[in-house]
């Protein structure tokens, strides 16, 4: 995203609405007859963003509001305050005073010279000529000019001010929003700057690239704001059920260390014990007995005595805590674990997964070298570090690594998968659907082979067999995993049938279907979120991003759904403050700001 902003820069040429007209001369006398009609005509006084405006028979007039009056002078202001007579006496005469054609060929050039002035960074005579102008003319373009000056200056509020009056009279000036969307990010007041943004790219229908840039660095820029606050006061809990069983089986299951078997007979009073008591909680693979895992090996630490099987539990205390986003004592937990048993090689390769989420690769590539010094034919090495290589976007050096991890162990099935899946994104379309088609045939009842290739198939608008595939996979988790199904097959299955038939009711259905089964998980939640927000049912889109963003698990993740939830908010602040941009909203496609339904 670019980082430009939209200021009008002085050291440029004048950006401004010019008129050709040389520089007349101008009377003093003018001023005094344009000073004393004002005074005279006043009939109605309401104040826009600190301008006052007259409304009189001869039309608008509009005067700055000047704070460094003093009482002294308003009591002043008071007692010239002309009779009712007088007055009525003064409306007769106006027009052999000062016609209205009179005042607008003052201020057309008035303007000329202050956009002159402007030209040469002569700001403040530029403000003092705009001022007489509006004074002459009511107009959104000499506001729009003087704010320009102000904004020059660097005086921010001036800037609001100014093009809050341009705005007042011209709802649709985009100039004068970029201006002031510039200022309120420069007084970081984010939020306005956004709603401002988003009503320019509206307007001009997302044609101005600058506009829409800024749109998507205020949407990450308040995102990451309100992501540092969730974040500070967010309970460390475990993710969905969906979640932590996808982490889990990312690596090859091992049976129990020795001693630890279901059929040890240990006293659950002792660690040997509580670490028995997890590794069955996770053999239930559902919510409840992940969260007791958690508890039995944070446990087991505590009462200690662990001899040979210490290396372990640390290892699975940083994975859980790791799991529940608690990041630097994960990583202190399974340092402690190589320590204590470098020859288990899965710490290091957890602990390479943390220190890429957190962004340093290089430690990440240290731990998997560290890991292949220990066992070079462990085959979750090369799995792993081709996740690394694939979120990274190197995907010749992950499918290398995929299929090493095959030639080292052909049983994995993810290994498969996740070759099939770089193919695809390396544009070898023949040779994923290949290696699709021969995960079907040798891994025929797992679930997990339909669900991806039915994703890959969706990419591809093969609407009906994606959810032939989807379908597959439901049924088989259903079937194998009844109390813990993974309901990633019902979420995508409401993708095609969005993206193929646009039926909402029933991709509904089946977003709430995966939430009763799984409640906790957060790809549901966006899913439904992004259903609603294409059919303009906006309020209750944004209850769902706002719970995504609850149930993300990393700071990344939380910014992600915060950024579409304050897209949507912006949507309806936008609707509510510029209601006739709502219609043209909605014919360019409901969310803004945002990426497309997710996948």
């Amino acid at each position: 995203m670019s980082g430009e902003s939209l200021p009008i820069p002085p050291a440029r040429s004048p950006v401004l609405d010019t008129s050709s007209i040389s520089s007349p001369s101008f009377s003093s006398s003018f001023w005094d007859r344009v000073s004393t009609w004002a005074n005279e005509n006043k009939a109605v006084i309401y104040t826009i963003a600190g301008v006052a405006v007259v409304v009189t028979g001869a039309g608008v007039v509009y005067y700055l509001s000047d704070s460094r009056k003093d009482s002294k002078t308003e009591a002043a202001d008071e007692k010239r305050k002309p009779s009712k007579k007088e007055r009525r006496k003064a409306k007769k005469e106006k027009g052999q005073i000062d016609s209205e054609n009179e005042r607008k060929e003052y201020s057309t050039k008035l303007k000329a010279v202050g956009n002159k002035a402007y030209g040469d960074k002569s700001y403040n005579e530029a403000i003092e000529l705009y001022r007489k102008a509006i004074l002459c003319k009511p107009d959104p373009i000499f506001y729009s000019n003087r704010a320009a000056c102000y904004n020059a200056l660097g005086d921010w509020d001036k800037v609001v001010e100014d093009t809050t009056a341009a705005i007042a009279l011209d709802s649709e000036y985009v100039k004068a929003l970029n201006r002031r969307a510039n200022a309120y990010e420069h007084l970081e007041k984010y939020s306005e700057a956004l709603l401002d943004y988003t009503a320019s790219c509206i307007i001009d229908s997302f044609r101005n690239d600058n506009s829409a840039q800024s749109v998507e660095r205020l949407l990450k820029k308040v995102a990451e704001s309100k992501a540092k606050a969730i974040l500070s006061g967010k309970e460390k809990k475990l993710p969905s059920p969906t979640f932590v069983t996808n982490y889990l089986q990312s690596f090859r299951p091992k049976p129990p260390p020795e001693g630890l078997e279901e059929t040890a007979e240990l006293d659950e009073e002792t660690g040997p014990g509580q670490l028995k008591a997890g590794l069955l909680g996770l053999s239930k693979r559902t919510g409840e007995g992940f969260d007791n895992a958690a508890v039995s090996f944070d446990k087991a630490l505590e009462l200690g005595d662990l001899g040979e099987h210490e290396a372990f539990a640390y290892n699975m205390r940083g994975t859980f805590r790791y799991l529940r986003g608690q990041n630097n004592d994960a990583l202190e937990d399974l340092s402690r674990s190589v320590e204590l048993q470098p020859t288990l090689t899965q710490s290091f390769i957890k602990r390479a997964s943390m220190h890429l989420e957190l962004g340093n690769r290089d430690a990440a590539a240290n731990d998997f070298e560290q890991a292949m010094e220990q066992n070079k034919e462990d085959p979750d090495i090369y799995y792993h570090r081709a996740q690394l290589h694939f979120i990274l976007g190197e995907y010749a050096d992950a499918a290398k690594d995929y299929q090493k991890s095959i030639d080292l162990d052909k049983e994995f099935i993810f290994s498969h998968i996740q070759l099939g899946v770089t193919q695809y994104k390396m544009g070898s379309i023949a040779s994923s659907m290949a290696t699709f088609r021969r995960c079907i045939k040798n891994f025929d009842k797992i679930p997990d082979v339909y669900n991806y290739y039915g994703e890959l198939l969706l990419d591809q608008q093969k609407y009906q067999e994606a959810i032939e595939k989807f379908d597959t996979a439901v049924e088989m988790e259903k079937q194998t995993k009844p109390l813990g199904m993974n309901v990633l097959p019902l979420i995508n299955k409401a993708l095609a049938l969005f993206q193929w038939k646009q039926d909402f009711q029933e991709a509904e259905k089946l977003c709430q279907k995966a939430l009763i089964i799984d409640p906790e998980c957060d790809i549901a939640v966006a899913t439904m979120a992004q259903l609603l927000l294409q059919q303009g049912k906006v309020t209750d889109a944004l209850q769902y991003f706002e719970r995504a963003a609850e149930l993300s698990r990393t700071e990344v993740e939380v910014v992600n759904a915060l950024s579409y939830a304050e897209a949507t908010r912006t949507q309806l602040e936008v609707q509510e403050k510029y209601p006739q941009l709502a219609s043209r909203l909605q014919g360019m496609g409901a969310g803004l700001g945002g990426p497309t339904m997710p996948r």
